[in-house]
């Protein structure tokens, strides 16, 4: 009997599923949000009938802040700062021209002579110590005696007005209290620059002036002050981790290095480029800054974020994230933004808490906060020791000093500077 023949095998095409193209997200990165816009600045209030008011903190609970990012006054701070950042794009310092400038330009800067007047009528004390300094606080009380003069210098008279604005200044230089210094207390001295604008003293016109004439000077003036008394860093070291006190000059810096032909956001790791050029662009000034004082060779151990910036793709890309720090890292933290200071011409809005609601006093007269005299002695065993009437002095090994502190106690000792191994 003849046998059926074998079924014949399955076509190949019925074995192997069909190719169908797999599901998978786009290999596109995802757009960034723009940087935050430059919003026009209104015009100087009517001062005839105005009425001036101690500023004051008004930022003392999440509603609050709420209340000022949605606020007019948030867009004022916001316009003036971009506007002075917009103001210098691609302008060296060496491109200022007496078309930038005015009297009131000239009066501030003769005002820093002053003020370095006042710092060498009062040296600081050798203590040993690598922490604040107490003569800091007679040089701000020196400054406080002097703020009057100053405004007249200025045309100012006006008692009320004075009082108010001066305040801003007076904060520029530091906390009284806690010998220390950052980026909240130079956002106060354009606070200060943004009311005499209010005022109609700084036009727009001058706005490069202010950037790159009354800044570089403001800087010259408070590194001399943070070497002299050792101030210590507000906050954690840096609001935004770039630099131990500053931020505006690399918001600014940016901008003037925006379509530099050659200049890179890599050159910041040439010597030969930050030696040549820093007189002319303030981020290369403050690079070259920070690796003075600091006492580990190399942006990548000291300062890693200004070393992960530098591989940017172009200097834009660098502006618009210092612009988005601004706002996120400074107006939009409620911890910083507790400092911030509203008179009548940086209004607070309806509705925010006053400091007398809560009972609070001055911040100089809190005593809550770090700081106050130093106690220096020596114990049984004859070791000195440095300390503050709260917490413990560096002899102890506990805080942590500002590298100008660090730097300064070895130039004094006449030692060569030791370069330290990153992490010890």
């Amino acid at each position: 009997m003849p046998t059926a023949d074998p079924p014949a095998p399955p076509a190949l095409a019925a074995k192997i599923p069909k190719l169908a193209p797999r599901k998978r997200t786009s290999d596109r990165v995802p757009p960034t949000a723009p940087p935050p816009p430059t919003h026009a600045l209104p015009p100087p209030p009517d001062l005839a009938s105005h009425t001036y008011t101690p500023p004051s903190r008004r930022i003392l609970s999440p509603a609050d802040h709420a209340l000022f990012l949605a606020s007019p006054t948030c867009n004022l701070v916001t316009g003036f700062i971009f506007g002075v950042s917009d103001s210098v794009r691609d302008r060296p310092v060496s491109s200022l021209s007496a078309a930038d400038t005015s009297p009131v330009v000239d009066s501030i800067v003769h005002m820093f002579d002053s003020a370095e007047e006042i710092l060498e009528k009062n040296p600081p004390e050798d203590t040993g110590s690598r922490f604040g300094n107490p003569v800091f606080r007679t040089f701000l009380d020196d400054v406080s005696a002097a703020l009057p003069s100053w405004h007249a210098s200025l045309g100012l008279d006006d008692e009320a007005q004075v009082a108010e604005i001066s305040v801003y200044l007076h904060n520029a230089f530091g906390n009284k209290r806690r010998i220390d210094y950052g980026s909240g207390h130079e956002l106060n001295f354009f606070l200060w620059l943004l009311c005499l604008n209010r005022l109609a003293l700084l036009p727009s016109p001058t706005f490069p002036a202010l950037a790159l004439r009354i800044l570089p000077r403001y800087l010259r003036l408070m590194r001399r002050i943070q070497g002299a008394y050792y101030l210590e860093p507000a906050g954690s070291h840096g609001v935004w981790g770039l630099d131990d006190y500053q931020f505006l000059p690399f918001l600014f810096g940016a901008a003037q290095l925006l379509h530099h032909p050659y200049i890179t956001p890599k050159a910041i790791h040439n010597a030969l480029v930050l030696e040549e050029e820093r007189g002319e662009f303030l981020y290369l000034d403050q690079v070259a800054y920070v690796n003075g004082v600091k006492n580990v060779d190399g942006l990548r151990w000291h300062s890693p974020m200004l070393d992960d910036i530098s591989s940017a793709r172009d200097w834009g890309k660098i502006e618009g994230g210092m612009r988005k720090m601004f706002v996120k890292e400074i107006l939009g933290k409620l911890p910083v933004m507790q400092h911030f200071l509203f008179g009548s011409l940086i209004p607070a809005e309806a509705g925010m808490s006053r400091e007398e609601d809560f009972g609070l006093q001055d911040e100089d007269d809190d005593d809550d906060v770090e700081g106050g005299e130093l106690s220096v002695f020596s114990d049984e065993d004859g070791k000195r020791h440095v300390h503050a009437s709260k917490g413990w002095g560096d002899c102890c090994g506990i805080r942590v000093p500002a590298a100008v502190g660090a730097e300064g106690e070895e130039r004094k000792g006449g030692l060569q500077r030791l370069r330290r191994v990153p992490f010890d």
